[in-house]
């Protein structure tokens, strides 16, 4: 590997031209190609799950399958009419938007006005063609229509609300919101790169190279699409990830670079420099790149489209982050330092001095400071090290994890405002139970009276209202019951009602017809089941993350030791930050700095997600800081000293990256959507966690009492140790 990475970049330092053009047309090609195929949304199908999932596919199979529902709210202005002429003009508007509704292609039928308890609200549902997941794309008819009816009653309002109108808010609310992350994180990217390098040209390279990888990856993931369905927040994850990693891998290159410049005094070409740079920096973005890749792909194992379309946008910006820092990276440099090198001749032939670029070794006193506690004190640093981070995870015995419905939704919405009037006009209505049965033709008068049964005994439940409707397919397989519930999804009542069903109720009704399959689906069977399937599917999943980081660690450092390390410092700063996820985002008093409303619970996809993501990422700096130390180590430099150097060395590269993560992932922070803001919170916390205590505190502490036994049983740098030692005592024996 470390062959090939020196061979592409010669070959990108010796052709430069090429390799820039090259990358350019690879940019507009992935995006070109992407335009063309389109983006393949994920259906409805590939969400389900569980038992809910099998009682979707049996309905869907009989035709029965749920269709996507708009409502729309027709009532008075107040003072508009008086009480006399109000109601003729509700019930006339609601006349006209009703066969409007009926004549759209997109509409499959409009069930009667509905009149809410305190008769002040008619309620006008129309169910939606197709496929729920598109039912948003051909919501903008209905919209329309309403608008018209609102139009020609000035004196009446018209809201409307619903599954596609919300979804379609959401997306322009996501929309909206990556606007905002790019407003915030692109000009603090880049002043903080300014700071380090101190040259807008020098500070300007990550950022193009990262835009221009995420730009490449958002063209390749719509091909990808086609393999692994996309789930609509791939664009989010790709240019969160994107950016932190494309910054940082091109950070790690540069700053090689620099410091080889700086350590050759102009003796060297900037050919042999970008050489010298692939050989240790480019390695290391190879293998942390490669990590991250192979810990994403985890996510696989869960068998959940939304966790796979999460892996995909993962994996694919980050081998284009690679590809980029491999390829038109050391080309960029070889031109800039051609010309720092032209610009530094020109100043010698005026007779001005050469500026020094020799940059102090050490890391400065703020570097030597944060050592000082590992350097002279590891066993009590260490120890206080690991009782704060445990501290910081130990909330996470209270943590609640919940599928976000669509009551966690920002008001910010107009639909969401308007869904939050529909249920308080119509509590009734609030959530479907769908009890699905497909057994033989046979025994369809069976069936029927088992779910009149059943509807009978909720009747009688006041977890349950008196609305209810048997459907039955057309060759009599397959029926189902709805059966409504007046709390909102989201709810213990809601959930009480669906455990009565599904331990109680369907058992003791068309549990007893032979040879039928039943189960019961809605939106709080999916809220509940995708939990019960994600936790089925954690132990999977976190042996194999932890497999293939020790196994990744293994191979870049050919020690035992370091990886069990590894694998142990990611559980701890993983571990931490979930306990601090669970301390701001289930209670309440963080709502109003962080803008949001508490669930008292954690997103389900939140943990697993972090982890992947965590145990990838900290490898940047994992590889980085510890190469550095090998490096030095297999130099003759004894491991305790290598210790120190290599940390004081690449902490100002670390310190960078570790700024530049947490800024990117701090802007999610500010989104409306409650699990991406989770996400962005915790990952920040992880990244400032891994930088600042792993990095600097445990892992020199842990390295420092090791000693040689760090590199067991890694023959190749235990004898340049040894060798290194024998040489002092055989001089001290000079002496």
């Amino acid at each position: 590997m470390n062959s090939l990475t020196v061979r592409m970049a010669r070959w990108s330092a010796l052709h430069p031209w090429r390799a820039i053009i090259g990358w350019l047309v690879f940019v507009v090609l992935c995006l070109g190609l992407g335009s063309a195929v389109g983006v393949n949304s994920a259906k409805t199908a590939d969400y389900r799950v569980g038992e809910a999932g099998r009682a979707e596919a049996i309905a869907a199979e009989g035709q029965l399958e749920r269709r996507s529902i708009e409502q729309v709210l027709i009532s008075a202005r107040p003072g508009a009419l008086d009480e006399a002429g109000a109601k003729p003009a509700v019930e006339a508007a609601a006349k006209d938007l009703t066969a409007r509704f009926e004549r759209l292609p997109e509409v499959e039928s409009v069930a009667e006005p509905v009149l809410s308890g305190d008769g002040g609200i008619l309620l006008v549902e129309a169910a939606l063609k197709g496929e729920e997941r598109d039912a948003k794309d051909k919501v903008d008819a209905l919209v329309a229509q309403t608008g018209a009816v609102q139009k020609a009653n000035p004196g009446l309002l018209l809201e409307e609300t619903g599954s596609p109108s919300i979804s379609k808010g959401v997306d322009k609310q996501r929309g909206e919101d990556l606007a905002l992350s790019e407003a915030i994180t692109l000009p603090v990217t880049l002043i903080t790169l300014l700071i380090v390098f101190g040259s807008v040209t020098m500070a300007g390279v990550p950022l193009l190279l990262a835009l221009s990888s995420i730009a490449a990856a958002v063209g390749l993931s719509m091909v990808v699409s086609h393999i692994s369905p996309d789930t609509g927040i791939g664009t989010n994850l790709i240019l969160m990830i994107g950016l932190a990693v494309g910054v940082d891998y091109t950070l790690f290159y540069l700053k090689r670079e620099r410091e080889e410049r700086a350590r050759s005094q102009g003796k060297l070409s900037s050919e042999a420099l970008v050489e010298l740079a692939a050989a240790t920096s480019g390695r290391a973005v190879v293998v942390s790149g490669l990590a991250v890749v192979v810990s994403t792909a985890t996510l696989y194992l869960a068998s959940d489209v939304i966790f796979s379309s999460l892996a995909t946008g993962t994996i694919v910006v980050v081998l284009v982050a690679e590809l980029s820092s491999l390829t038109v990276l050391p080309a960029l440099l070889v031109k800039l330092g051609k010309r720092a090198e032209r610009r530094e001749r020109r100043r010698a032939e005026r007779g001005k001095p050469v500026r020094s670029r020799t940059r102090g070794e050490g890391g400065g006193r703020v570097w030597a400071a944060l050592l000082r506690p590992a350097n002279r004190h590891p066993v009590a640093t260490l120890c206080v090290s690991v009782l704060a981070l445990l501290a910081l995870a130990a909330p996470l015995a209270g943590l609640k994890i919940t599928e976000m419905s669509r009551d966690t939704h920002s008001r910010e919405i107009p639909a969401m405002q308007v869904y939050d009037r529909l249920n308080e006009a119509f509590p009734e209505r609030r959530v479907t139970h769908d009890i699905v049965v497909r057994a033989d033709a046979g025994s369809s008068a069976e069936v029927t009276a088992a779910l009149s049964k059943l509807a009978e005994l909720a009747h009688a439940d006041p977890l349950f209202t008196d609305a209810q409707r048997i459907r039955t397919s057309d060759d009599r397989r397959v029926s189902v019951l709805e059966l409504k519930v007046p709390h909102l999804g989201n709810s213990d009542e809601a959930y009480d009602s669906l455990d009565q069903l599904r331990d109680e109720y369907v058992p003791a009704t068309v549990g007893g017809i032979e040879g039928a399959e039943y189960g019961v689906s809605g939106d709080v069977a999916r809220y509940s089941d995708y939990p019960a399937h994600q936790n089925g599917k954690l132990p999977l999943v976190l042996g194999a993350l932890l497999l293939v980081t020790f196994g990744m660690t293994l191979y870049a450092f050919r020690s035992v030791v370091l990886a069990l390390l590894g694998v142990v410092l990611n559980l701890l700063s993983a571990a931490a930050a979930l306990g601090l996820l669970v301390l701001v985002f289930q209670g309440s008093w963080a709502e109003g700095p962080l803008n949001f409303d508490s669930t008292g619970s954690i997103g389900s996809r939140v943990p697993l997600f972090l982890f992947v993501i965590l145990f990838g990422l900290s490898m940047d700096y994992q590889v980085f800081v510890v190469s550095r130390i090998r490096e030095a180590v297999l130099g003759g430099v004894p491991t305790r000293q290598a210790v120190l150097d290599g940390i004081r060395s690449s902490a100002s590269v670390v310190t960078s990256a570790a700024a530049v993560m947490t800024t990117v992932f701090t802007s999610f922070v500010f989104l409306h959507i409650i699990e991406m803001k989770q996400i962005g919170f915790v990952l920040a916390a992880a990244v400032l966690l891994d930088a600042f205590v792993i990095r600097v505190l445990i892992l020199p502490a842990a390295m420092l009492l090791l000693g040689e036994a760090s590199w067991w049983p890694s023959r190749g740098v235990r004898r340049p140790v040894r060798e290194n030692r024998e040489a002092s005592v055989v001089a001290a024996d000079v002496r």
